[in-house]
Parts: structure tokens; C-alpha cells; sequence
């Protein structure tokens, strides 16, 4: 019997296949009544969700490439203020060095003329003592020539005297 029941199921006969037909349209049917729009919203609410979490993925990746730029160029912005900052100190320092070479050229320049002025008033002020004392020296000896008539003993004698007389210094 078992024999015959699967042979009668699988030969095709035309009420067989009428009846599997129709099970099989109510079957679509209580699907699509029942099943197929839940599972359709779900499947259209995942699709959504997909899209908004890729949209949502899309504007965050292009505001990160936004504020990687914007670091980018802060960054460069602040090298470049860094370096400008630098050679602005180094240009200060070069020439404030240079000022100070100025001046200390200058100073040094001042003290030699006023070194040299001192020494030519110096110099000055001790030919002219030296010229008086010359002058009282030759006054004194032509005294004490005209007051003795002199031989060259006596001459010899008024010179060694006057000599001796000469202030050491």
C-alpha cells in the first residue's frame, strides 16, 4: 500500500494537480495578506536605516576630511607665524647687535680723541713750562755773566753752579 500511495502522489493526474494549485494560491495568499507586507516594511525600514546610517557615515567622513584641512592649515598657518616670529628676532638681535658695535666703535672713538686732546694739552702745557724754565735759566745765566767779567775758569764754574742749582726733577 505504501507502494501504491507514493506512486499515486508522484504520477500526475489532473484533480492532483488542481488541488495543489490551489493550496498553493491560498498558500500565496495568506502569505501576501499576511507575511509579505511585514516582512516588505521591515525590509524597507532596514533599507532606510542603511541609508541614513551611510549618509550619516558620508557627512562625518567629509566634515573629518573639513576639520583635517582646517588642522592642516592651521598648522601650516602657525609654522609659518613660528618661522616669521624667528627671523623677526634674529633681524632684532642682528641689528641690535650691530647698534651695540656702533656705539661701542663710537665710544671707544670718543675716548681716543679725548685721550689724544689730553695728551696734546699735556704736552703743550709742559713745552711751555719747559720754555719759562729755559727762558729763566738763560735770563739768570746772562745775569750773572754780565754782572762778572769772566774768564774760562770762572765760565766753567757759573755753568756748574747753574747746573747745580737746576731743579732734579
Amino acid at each position: 500500500m505504501t507502494a501504491l500511495f507514493a506512486q499515486s502522489l508522484v504520477t500526475p493526474s489532473v484533480g492532483l494537480i488542481f488541488w495543489k494549485t490551489v493550496a498553493f494560491l491560498i498558500f500565496l495568499y495568506i502569505l501576501y495578506r499576511f507575511g509579505w507586507g511585514p516582512i516588505t516594511e521591515s525590509l524597507e525600514a532596514r533599507e532606510e536605516d542603511i541609508e541614513q546610517s551611510i549618509r550619516r557615515a558620508e557627512e562625518a567622513l567629509q566634515e573629518a576630511k573639513e576639520i583635517q584641512a582646517e588642522n592642516e592649515q592651521a598648522r601650516r598657518d602657525a609654522e609659518q607665524k613660528a618661522q616669521r616670529i624667528l627671523r623677526e628676532a634674529r633681524d632684532s638681535a642682528e641689528e641690535l647687535r650691530e647698534e651695540q658695535k656702533a656705539q661701542t666703535r663710537q665710544e671707544i672713538q670718543e675716548m681716543k680723541e679725548q685721550a689724544q686732546a689730553d695728551i696734546e694739552r699735556e704736552k703743550q702745557a709742559a713745552l711751555q713750562e719747559l720754555r719759562d724754565e729755559v727762558a729763566d735759566l738763560a735770563i739768570g745765566a746772562a745775569q750773572k755773566i754780565i754782572e762778572n767779567d769772566l774768564d774760562a775758569d770762572r765760565h766753567r764754574e757759573l755753568v756748574n753752579d747753574a747746573l747745580d742749582d737746576l731743579p732734579t726733577n
